[in-house]
């Protein structure tokens, strides 16, 4: 087993890293009232054995699969499961599933009852090296993805990473997309060790998959100790991100998955780069080489024009006193926030 630790003082909170589901810490497992939230398909797998981490059968409540289902509609429906089971304020949340699972068991944590604790046990790559991490919590609106939400840490994160094996392999290239986003934004060493392993990646060979989810909730765990709210430098984490949430919004939430329309994201996001010099010729067909090695897409939807773009950036949670703010790498694993992009120079990107 494998450990990295959140930095939060009170709130501080380990994330296990196994070819197994880890027992929980004795607090949770003790816990008097427990209820898994997933959806049918992880559940068909992996409700049984983590269920039985627990000295009590937990209740259960599943929600269909996919984004689409990660609304205020789904939100409603799990505080009324809670309500009507007469959940009290010592219940403990389990969210099995996804980064739309852990995103939505969060935000239910952070509102019922004003507060309940919540475990993340996340089962796509994607989720495994990003958004079980750090305690962003939100639902989609059709105006914006994850626009909606709260900051609400977990207890623990457990990573088993013996069900990647059984990831569909699209799901899987989403995932990648994250790991990428680290090494551009802040690692110019990952970037080479990806490319070295890259066909021990895409195998699924197990120590290597271990390795490289450490090294991505290490670096998340330490910028969310230094940032939680994102005030300041957990924002390069959105590298990619407001391209790719236009993306996700105008195509509908899950015809591309968020992981596609973040690869796609980072390559406008180093065009844009590109065309300010920061990036060179070389450093661009970088990115772009690093992305498409896992299958990743590198354009943008044909059927979107900077006018399609352009409603969603503007309303993205990003923007401050109007202006829209974009994550511009400004070489090979460093990248800065940015809020001077002009209208014409967006332009550029899609030239």
């Amino acid at each position: 087993m494998q450990k990295v630790d959140v930095q939060l003082g009170e709130r501080s909170y380990p994330i296990h890293i196994a070819d197994e589901f880890s027992a929980l810490i004795p607090e949770l497992a003790d816990a008097a009232q427990v209820v898994i939230i997933s959806n049918p398909v992880v559940a068909a797998h992996y409700l049984e054995p983590v269920a039985a981490l627990f000295p009590q059968q937990p209740k259960h409540f599943l929600l269909p699969d996919g984004e689409a289902y990660k609304t205020l509609a789904s939100f409603e429906q799990v505080l009324s499961f809670l309500l009507e089971q007469k959940m009290s304020r010592d219940l403990v949340l389990v969210a099995l599933g996804g980064g739309v699972i852990g995103d939505l068991t969060g935000f239910v944590a952070a509102c019922y009852q004003r507060g309940v604790r919540f475990v993340q046990i996340p089962t796509t790559l994607l989720s495994q090296v990003d958004s079980s991490v750090g305690g962003k919590t939100a639902v989609n609106h059709p105006l914006g993805k994850n626009m909606i939400g709260a900051f609400k840490q977990p207890e623990q994160v457990i990573i088993n990473t013996q069900v990647l094996q059984s990831l569909p392999a699209r799901e899987f290239s989403a995932g990648m997309a994250e790991v990428v986003k680290y090494a551009l934004l802040g690692d110019r060493q990952f970037i080479d060790w990806l490319l070295q392993h890259a066909a021990a990646i895409r195998q699924h060979d197990a120590a290597v998959l271990a390795q490289m989810i450490q090294h991505c909730c290490q670096m998340k765990a330490d910028i969310v100790s230094r940032d939680e709210t994102e005030q300041g430098e957990r924002a390069l984490l959105n590298l990619g991100h407001t391209f790719g949430h236009a993306i996700e919004a105008f195509m509908g939430y899950g015809t591309w998955l968020h992981g596609e329309a973040v690869a796609a994201g980072m390559v406008m996001a180093a065009k844009l780069a590109h065309s300010r010099g920061w990036l060179t010729e070389a450093e661009l067909a970088l990115t772009i080489k690093l992305l498409v090695t896992f299958d990743l897409p590198v354009v943008a939807p044909a059927s979107m024009s900077i006018n399609d773009f352009l409603p969603y950036m503007k309303a993205d949670k990003k923007v401050k006193a109007g202006k829209m703010r974009f994550v511009l790498p400004t070489a090979l694993g460093k990248s800065t926030v940015v809020a001077d992009v002009t209208e014409s120079e967006l332009l550029q990107v899609f030239a």
